[in-house]
């Protein structure tokens, strides 16, 4: 295997802004900081491998106060060291130069030196995706907000040609969302139009079967993460007695170890499990996810975690190596007035790789 001997990395801040109001449980958003990691070589000056960390406020583990300053220490360390550019010594590499306390950083670390070992043509795994334009199932995705402003996205996303919505809930109040759900269901049944919905943890563990008992009625295909992460008891005995497919999403993060992971799959027993590789520290620690959900018959689907269109092109292409027919949630690359150009454009409720269309950077 090819040695590079002389390694080295940089960052970059990058301010997004969003096109409205994205509203969250954990507040609405109006712009995101994100950080992409450069990596290069003296040998090859013009050739250089980029990938994206950008934690998600009052989520991430790295959503720290000094994580630029950590970000730009670590990339400082590392340059200068020699990096087998085959894809396991990559994993191997990141993983023993930084912390699972940075799982960002560790999914940018990743990209880049999975893009660079590719001569830096955005090609971070190899598909049809990229190279036969084989499109990737998607989610509209409807952000929270006042009743009508929900109204208008989901009005949007069907004529869009979206067969699969996701409504992220708990910010108004429960009945208003009832009501756009029954919107949908009265244009649309469950053979037409795949219906999700993401609690964020908004539910009251005490309420939470309550709630979906009425939101079996309108044939949801799930729901994501009803309790707030950490009720592993509760989410337990919810999964058990849920008329709604239950999928764990914010109940991964900071969960490290194969022993780890497979105790909480085991103990919660969930329908399936979403999965946010910038969350979760990387794609090593995301595959490791998908292999022990396969061993116990829980379902996955791959979901990003806000990121520009560098970390979106990254996420999907890891997920185009898997065999899942399942909507992925990797339509948020429209979220931003000043995203980075790329070659990812959405066609009716799919992701596709457009290799005629140019990289922005």
């Amino acid at each position: 295997m090819n040695k590079i001997k002389r390694l080295f990395f940089e960052c970059k801040k990058h301010i997004l802004d969003f096109k409205f109001d994205a509203g969250t449980s954990r507040g609405v958003l109006k712009q995101k900081e994100t950080y992409f990691v450069i990596v290069k070589s003296n040998n090859a000056p013009f050739i250089f491998g980029i990938g994206e960390a950008g934690p998600l406020p009052k989520l991430s583990l790295d959503d720290l106060p000094d994580f630029e300053s950590k970000l730009n220490q670590i990339c400082k360390e590392l340059s200068n060291l020699e990096v087998e550019l085959s894809q396991e010594e990559i994993f191997d590499f990141v993983k023993i130069n930084i912390p699972e306390s940075l799982p960002s950083i560790r999914f940018a670390f990743e990209s880049a030196l999975l893009d660079y070992s590719n001569k830096g043509k955005r090609l971070i795994f190899d598909s049809k995706f990229v190279s036969q334009r084989e499109a990737i199932p998607i989610n509209g995705l409807i952000w929270m907000g006042e009743k009508d402003f929900m109204l208008e996205q989901i009005d949007r996303k069907l004529q869009e040609g979206y067969d699969c919505i996701k409504m992220k809930i708990g910010a108004i109040d429960f009945e208003q969302e009832c009501d756009l759900l029954a919107y949908i269901r009265s244009k649309f049944d469950k053979n037409q139009i795949t219906l999700r919905v993401d609690a964020n943890g908004a539910f009251a563990p005490e309420e939470a079967l309550q709630k979906l008992n009425k939101l079996m009625d309108f044939d949801l295909h799930s729901i994501e993460q009803p309790i707030r992460q950490g009720q592993i008891l509760k989410m337990s005995d919810l999964c058990k007695k849920t008329p709604v497919p239950i999928a764990l999403d914010e109940e991964l993060i900071g969960i490290f170890g194969l022993k780890n992971k497979t105790q909480l799959l085991k103990q919660i027993n969930p329908q399936y499990i979403i999965l946010k590789p910038t969350l979760l520290g990387g794609f090593r620690e995301t595959k490791e996810w998908i292999e022990i959900a396969q061993s116990l018959n829980i379902s996955w689907w791959m979901t990003s975690a806000l990121e520009s269109n560098v970390g979106l092109n990254a996420i999907a292409q890891f997920t185009a190596t898997f065999d899942t027919i399942l909507p992925q949630g990797l339509g948020t690359g429209q979220l931003y007035h000043n995203n980075i150009n790329s070659p990812l454009i959405i066609e009716s409720g799919y992701l596709v790789y457009d290799q005629k269309a140019k990289w922005g950077i």
